[in-house]
């Protein structure tokens, strides 16, 4: 059989290619864009197995995922990862996950539709959150973000397969394992991309994808863009204003030009000055204000004020206020639910419940789950 390859792009375009997935009798794997191995999934028929396995060790195993006639159970092989359950429901036209076991919290919804796969996760109250759309031809699947509408997320495109086989249950769960992406991965595509808007230069270890690389402003230059060519010193002999303070901008290019160190802020010329030294209004009238003591100023606000007088509304009773409202309020009856008697209510609940049986799981030893391995 010749190996398949599903090339995904991120958004519509076609020239952003994300990962690779080669399809083969064995396994596949799931390569970045630049041809490296970050996954890898083997097929065991035998048992209706599929292991996610480590690039640099492929005897161990990462997760193992088990396929029945009821769907699927995910079991992690690390600490603090509960496992998911994938259960077919609804005639297996809806397939249900579950965090933690077959009795744990729905997570997310999968409702297979005519024009492809709706996926809800649980408190959207019944909106998409994720379409994926097979394309006409079977040619490629379209996965759009908040419905069927919406924008393009990643676009899978198909080689040598026809996509239209993982419109089944059990092949669409097999392409959502191995289709899905960590939060990991989703940081280290976004800082790639990053990298290619800034021309290759990607974000030193610790520092903001966000943050700005451009020309900086530095205290020994005035506030020009790095390169510029520093002004001419001052004359140190020119006397300095008298109403010049000490620390205003016409003494700090003298300060820095004396050696000063560079403190890495931007400096900007006109705007380090105190308000206390800005020249606003007439001078003679804050002289004025300054010399009013406090007591005469708040003794003619308190004379310009006015007593404060009760309004009509306090003359009016308490009893008299909420009079109406007690009289316009009903008697509260009990509504026709309540007669219906609790076995009743719960009689078709009971009914409906099926026979729990054991998974194919539970045929799995403890010492193969421990280990990873499987025995001979």
């Amino acid at each position: 059989m010749t190996e398949s390859v599903i090339t995904e792009f991120t958004g519509s375009q076609r020239d952003s290619i994300s990962r690779v997935y080669r399809y083969g009798v064995g396994g596949i794997q799931v390569q970045d864009s630049h041809d490296v191995t970050r996954r890898l999934y083997r097929f065991d028929p035998s048992s209706n197995t599929m292991t996610e396995n480590d690039p640099a060790q492929p005897g161990k195993i990462l997760r193992r995922f088990v396929f029945d006639n009821y769907g699927m159970l995910e079991e992690a092989f690390s600490f603090g990862q509960p496992p998911r359950t994938f259960r077919y429901e609804a005639g297996g036209r809806q397939i249900v996950m579950r965090e933690g076991g077959d009795y744990g919290a729905v997570g997310k919804t999968f409702s297979f539709e005519e024009n492809g796969i709706a996926e809800t996760a649980f408190g959207r109250d019944g909106s998409v959150e994720r379409a994926y759309v097979f394309e006409p031809g079977g040619g490629a699947i379209t996965i759009r973000s908040g419905g069927w509408y919406g924008d393009i997320e990643r676009r899978l495109v198909c080689e040598r397969i026809n996509a239209s086989v993982f419109r089944e249950p059990e092949a669409f769960l097999q392409f959502l394992m191995f289709t899905e992406k960590s939060q990991r991965e989703i940081d280290a595509e976004i800082d790639e991309q990053v990298a290619k808007i800034r021309g290759g230069s990607a974000p030193a270890p610790g520092q903001s994808r966000f943050a700005y690389t451009g020309p900086r402003h530095t205290s020994d230059d005035g506030g020009r863009p790095g390169g510029t060519a520093a002004p001419r010193p001052p004359d140190r002999s020119a006397p300095r204003p008298d109403n010049c303070p000490a620390g205003s901008p016409a003494r700090r290019p003298e300060m820095r030009a004396g050696g000063s160190p560079d403190s890495g802020i931007d400096f900007i010329p006109d705007g380090d000055s105190s308000p206390q030294n800005a020249s606003r209004g007439n001078p003679a009238a804050r002289e004025r204000s300054n010399g009013i003591p406090f007591e005469e100023r708040w003794q003619s606000a308190t004379n310009d004020r006015e007593e404060l007088s009760v309004g009509r509304s306090a003359r009016i009773p308490l009893e008299e206020r909420f009079q109406s409202a007690h009289d316009e309020r009903g008697e509260l009856t009990q509504g026709r639910s309540a007669r219906i008697p609790l076995e009743e209510r719960f009689q078709d609940a009971e009914g409906d419940k099926d026979e729990l049986t054991p998974g194919r799981s539970t045929q799995i030893s403890y010492e193969e789950r421990k280990t990873g391995r499987k025995l001979q």
